[in-house]
C-alpha cells in the first residue's frame, strides 16, 4: 500500500519511529502494559555552549496529544509488516489517548536535566508519544534558543526572521519561524506562519525587481509608487554607495516626498556590510532622509551581529536567515525521553534510573516536580531544583541547596521566592491547559530571559546555572546507585 507523501502532516499517528510500536505492542501483549509509568522528557546540553535553551513547541505537542488516531489504512499498513500481534493492532483501531501531563510553559528559560515534559499513563500510551513529542519539542526549542541569542547580540534593534527559503522543509518553515517569534524575533518572511500564529510578516524587494527594470532608478521609482507607505529600497544590486544608496535617495525626493510619505528603510545584503551601513548613513543624513533606516540581511548570527554592532555598524534591523531557521552552527537539540519510575497496581511508586558509563547519560529517578527559585530583591533566578512530586519548598524559611554531584558545595538560600516551573496539562487524556497566544508566548520569554544573570546570558564560557536536587530526592537516587 503506497501513500502519498504530501498527505502525511504532523498529526499523523504513524509519523514515529517504529521501535515504538514494536515496544508498546510486546507491553501490550506481557505483564508490564498493566503498569503506570512516568516518563520525563529532558535535554542534556545547551546548543552553542550557551548558558540556557528556550522551551518552544509546547502548543504543537498538545494538540498532537489531543488527536492520535489510527485510520484503517494505518492499522492496515502496519499489519503488513508482520510483527505486530492482531490483538494489538485491533486495540489502535480504537485509541484514546488517557494520560496525565505536566509541562514547562513555553517561552521558559529551561537548563540540562530539567524535565520539560511528565507523562504518567498507562506504559503502552507513555511509550508511543515518545517520538513526535521529541520530534516537536526539540525542532522548536532548537530555533527558540538560537533566535534569543540573536535577539541578544542584536540589543535594542529589530531582528525578522527571513529563513523560509532555507528551512528543511514546510513545517520546518513555519513552525521554525513560530518558534523564532517566541525567542524574540519581530517578525517573520513566512506568510502561512502569520496566518497560522499572528506572528507580524515582513518582506522586500529582490535583486530581480531591480535587475527586470531599464536602469536602477527605474526599478526604485515603479516600487516606491507602489508601496508608498512601506518603500523598503534593495541597495546593493549593483554597486552600493555610487549607484544604490544615491538612486534611493532621488526616488524618496522624486515620488515619496511630493505624495507626502517618507522611506522606511534600504536594506544591504552583501559587501562588508559594517562599512557598507556607515557610509549609506552618512549619505541618507546629508540628502535628508535620517529618518530612513538601514536593514542588514546576508547569513547573518549572533557572532557576526555582535561585531558589526561593536564595530559602530549604523544598523537598525538585522534580516537573519539560514542560519536560525537551521540553527547551522549546532543543529542538534537532544532532548531525550527517558523512564523515571512505575507505579504498582497498589500505587506505589517505583524508581527506575538509568546507569551508564557515561556519566552524563545518568538518569534522576522518581515520579519529580522541578521549582525555580528567585532572589526577592533583584529578583532574579538563583537555581532550579528538582523535588519528590509531593515535596514543597517553603520560601518563608531558610532553604539550603546543594551540588548533587559534589555535595560539599552547599548555600543556604533568604528571601527568595520559590516556584514551581510545571502546569498540568493533560488530566487522564483530557486537556486541561489552554496554551496562550504566539505573542503573550513571546512576552514571558522576554520576561523571563531578564531574570537571568547577566553571567549566564554570556555567549562564550558563561556562568552554570545550578539545577540541584531536593535532600530526599538525591537520597532515593544514592540508594538506587548504590
Amino acid at each position: 500500500m503506497n501513500r502519498q507523501l504530501n498527505n502525511y502532516n504532523c498529526k499523523d499517528a504513524l509519523v514515529t519511529d517504529f521501535y515504538e510500536f514494536t515496544m508498546s505492542n510486546g507491553y501490550f501483549l506481557n505483564s508490564p502494559a498493566n503498569k503506570t509509568a512516568y516518563f520525563d522528557l529532558f535535554f542534556r546540553r545547551i546548543p552553542d555552549n550557551g548558558g540556557f535553551a528556550i522551551l518552544a513547541g509546547l502548543a504543537q505537542a498538545i494538540d498532537w496529544l489531543k488527536n492520535i488516531h489510527f485510520s484503517t489504512e494505518d492499522v492496515e499498513y502496519l499489519r503488513e509488516q508482520g510483527v505486530l500481534d492482531n490483538a494489538f493492532l485491533d486495540y489502535l483501531k480504537n485509541f484514546r489517548f488517557s494520560c496525565d501531563v505536566w509541562a514547562i510553559p513555553e517561552g521558559t528559560p529551561v537548563f540540562p536535566g530539567v524535565p520539560l515534559i511528565t507523562v504518567r499513563g498507562p506504559v503502552v500510551e507513555a511509550q508511543f508519544i515518545e517520538t513526535m513529542l521529541l520530534l516537536i519539542i526539540n525542532h522548536q526549542s532548537l530555533i527558540a534558543t538560537k533566535a534569543n541569542r540573536m535577539v541578544r547580540a542584536a540589543g535594542n534593534r529589530r531582528v525578522i526572521e527571513f529563513g523560509t527559503r532555507r528551512a528543511h522543509g514546510a513545517d520546518s518553515a513555519i513552525y521554525g519561524a513560530r518558534a523564532a517569534y517566541i525567542g524574540g524575533a519581530d517578525a517573520t518572511s513566512c506568510t502561512a506562519a502569520g496566518q497560522l500564529f499572528g506572528i507580524p510578516v515582513a518582506g522586500t524587494m529582490a535583486h530581480s525587481w531591480v535587475q527586470l527594470f531599464d536602469s536602477e532608478y527605474d526599478a526604485f521609482r515603479a516600487y516606491a509608487e507602489t508601496y508608498p507607505g512601506n518603500c523598503v529600497l534593495l541597495a546593493d544590486t549593483y554597486n552600493t554607495l555610487q549607484s544604490g544608496v544615491p538612486n534611493a535617495i532621488r526616488v524618496f525626493r522624486d515620488v515619496l516626498l511630493p505624495m507626502g510619505c517618507r522611506p522606511k528603510a534600504i536594506r544591504i545584503d552583501s559587501g562588508d556590510i559594517t562599512y557598507l551601513a556607515n557610509k549609506a548613513r552618512r549619505l541618507l543624513d546629508d540628502g535628508g532622509f535620517p529618518d530612513c533606516q538601514i536593514i542588514a540581511t546576508n547569513s547573518l548570527d549572533e557572532y557576526i551581529i555582535r561585531d558589526m554592532l561593536l564595530q559602530g555598524a549604523k544598523v537598525d534591523c538585522f534580516g537573519v536567515g539560514e542560519r536560525l531557521i537551521t540553527a547551522a552552527s549546532d543543529p542538534v537539540f537532544g532532548g531525550v525521553y527517558k523512564l523515571a519510575a512505575i507505579e504498582d497496581e497498589s500505587g506505589n511508586i517505583i524508581p527506575k534510573i538509568k546507569i551508564s558509563e557515561n556519566i552524563a547519560k545518568l538518569t534522576t529517578p522518581c515520579f519529580k516536580r522541578p521549582w525555580r527559585l528567585y532572589d526577592r530583591e533583584s529578583g532574579k533566578a538563583l537555581a532550579d531544583v528538582l523535588l519528590l512530586h509531593d515535596e514543597v519548598i517553603n520560601d518563608d524559611e531558610e532553604y539550603e541547596i546543594f551540588d548533587p554531584d559534589h555535595i560539599w558545595k552547599r548555600k543556604k538560600i533568604r528571601n527568595f521566592r520559590a516556584m514551581p516551573l510545571q502546569k498540568q496539562i493533560f488530566s487522564k487524556g483530557r486537556p486541561i491547559y489552554t496554551s496562550p497566544s504566539v505573542g503573550k508566548i513571546r512576552n514571558h520569554c522576554i520576561a523571563e530571559t531578564e531574570t537571568l544573570w547577566d553571567e549566564v546570558k554570556r555567549f562564550e564560557n558563561p556562568h552554570r546555572y545550578y539545577v540541584d536536587l531536593s535532600q530526599a530526592l538525591w537520597e532515593q537516587r544514592a540508594a538506587l546507585l548504590q
